[in-house]
């Protein structure tokens, strides 16, 4: 199998240290996702990209979609998706190789990352809540 360049797919997880065990299925979310804060700890597009390499992911939480196929599923402009893809690496949330990203298992705690101040009326605009 390939890529469409004709290089083959690496199945390896790029984490395999951190693949997530899930007993019924590939797409769940545990329970600590929610009750420990990393739910509260992503915004909207964080979120919405979270869960779609939650339901893409195989069984090692590798996505294999590309980020032009995320951007035109969730409708994001690329922007948006690299912050929100960057977001989630500093959160210990998933990994990224270059290519491919990993959903990681959970690490001990969210982290929260601090929000630049908002100066301008686009930064109001744009996240005032």
């Amino acid at each position: 199998m390939s890529d469409g360049s004709g290089k083959p797919f690496h199945r390896a997880p790029p984490r395999p240290d951190r693949v997530r065990r899930i007993d019924r299925g590939f797409a769940v979310i545990p329970n600590r996702f929610l009750h420990e804060g990393f739910f509260a700890s992503l915004g909207h597009v964080e979120r919405s990209l979270y869960l779609f390499l939650v339901i893409a992911g195989d069984r090692n939480g590798v996505s294999f979609y590309g980020p032009d196929r995320i951007c035109a599923t969730l409708e994001l402009s690329l922007d948006d998706y690299i912050a929100a893809r960057n977001s989630l690496i500093a959160k210990d949330l998933v990994a990224f190789d270059g290519t491919r990203l990993q959903v990681l298992s959970l690490p001990p705690a969210p982290v929260f990352l601090a929000r630049p101040p908002l100066v301008t009326d686009e930064d109001f605009e744009d996240h005032d809540p």
